[in-house]
């Protein structure tokens, strides 16, 4: 090859590569910033990607999306948030509670941020619902709310069971919130024991203490990294042999006993929906922070089953879904 030849197609290359880089650039961009795996979020993806293709998005096609994971390491999600910044992404969705979301504001004041998170409004996320101000609007899954309907719940499956226990992550669960909890136990005549895991490791050594505790019952509380360790934790219980809620309904799917709260998965596709309607030009500032208007309560009935358990008849009255 000579060096005319060898410099023509230098160039032709050279143009390839920015015709390419024009193209991208052409495309939008989403920045995905999630604060666990995305291994157990797989579902919760799938559902973003519904909402996206609902507003005419498809990811490969007219859309790009940059994901950034942080693993259940908090830590690491300022530098994932800031990384994203740079990239000049047009929008970011996060996933995986406030804590995702909380870093993503921290890092841009100018790019649209989508959140699902549980109450944003008492997070610090939005100024209010309906005008969330800033960057960032979303929904907000409710998901601390419920605790004590999944107390009452629980109750009303085992009425004979006077101790139950409570297990949280102290780093994100507020007081306020075991307050009410504790309230409601109160209330029902029930003793209630807080248990504390954000490690595998105290996981195992919560569901050790139910035995020495007398714990006949057990209220899971929602977190991210729970949500993350969704099969452990339905193993964990079943070991134990006690009856457990959960909030979503991906436990129940995985052979937990019974679930009650929002759809996670219907709030991540409206969440995909929302990030299309701004990539097609609607101001943020008009998009509220949306609510979930329904709860589901799912059974299942092997689980009931292995546990022993016959569910009384007003409670799968009730139910959305019984697995069998």
């Amino acid at each position: 090859m000579n060096r005319r030849e060898l410099m023509l197609l230098l160039g032709g290359a050279m143009t390839a590569a920015r015709g390419l880089r024009a193209q991208h650039k052409s495309m939008p961009v989403i920045g995905y910033l999630g604060g666990a795996s995305p291994g157990p979020f797989a579902p919760f993806v799938a559902a973003f990607h519904q909402g996206l293709n609902e507003a005419g998005y498809v990811e490969g096609q007219n859309l790009a999306i940059e994901y950034r994971w942080a693993e259940g390491r908090y830590d690491r999600l300022p530098a994932l948030a800031a990384d994203l910044v740079d990239r000049k992404v047009d929008v970011i969705a996060t996933s995986g509670g406030p804590v995702p979301a909380r870093a993503a504001k921290n890092a841009t004041s100018a790019i649209p941020i989508v959140f699902v998170a549980g109450d944003p409004v008492e997070q610090g996320l939005v100024a209010s619902l309906a005008r969330p101000g800033g960057n960032l609007t979303g929904f907000s899954v409710m998901a601390t709310e419920v605790w004590p309907k999944r107390l009452e719940l629980l109750s009303e499956l085992i009425p004979r069971t006077r101790v139950i226990g409570l297990l949280v992550n102290p780093g994100t669960v507020p007081n306020r919130l075991i307050q009410e909890v504790q309230e409601a136990a109160r209330t029902k005549g029930l003793q209630l024991h807080t248990l504390n895991a954000s490690t595998d490791a105290e996981f195992e050594t919560a569901f050790a203490s139910l035995v020495p505790l007398q714990v006949g019952g057990l209220v899971v509380g929602t977190d991210p990294f729970f949500n993350s360790r969704r099969e452990q934790l339905v193993v964990l219980a079943a070991r134990q042999a006690v009856p457990a809620i959960y909030e979503w309904r991906e436990f129940a799917a995985a052979g937990g006993l019974i679930s009650y709260g929002s759809s996670l998965s219907g709030s991540y596709r409206q969440a995909g929906a929302y990030v299309g309607r701004i990539l097609k030009g609607e101001k943020r500032a008009d998009l509220p922070v949306q609510q979930p208007t329904t709860f589901e309560l799912v059974v299942n009935l092997n689980t009931a089953k292995a546990l022993g358990l016959t569910v009384p008849p007003s409670i799968l009255a009730r139910a959305d879904e019984v697995i069998e």
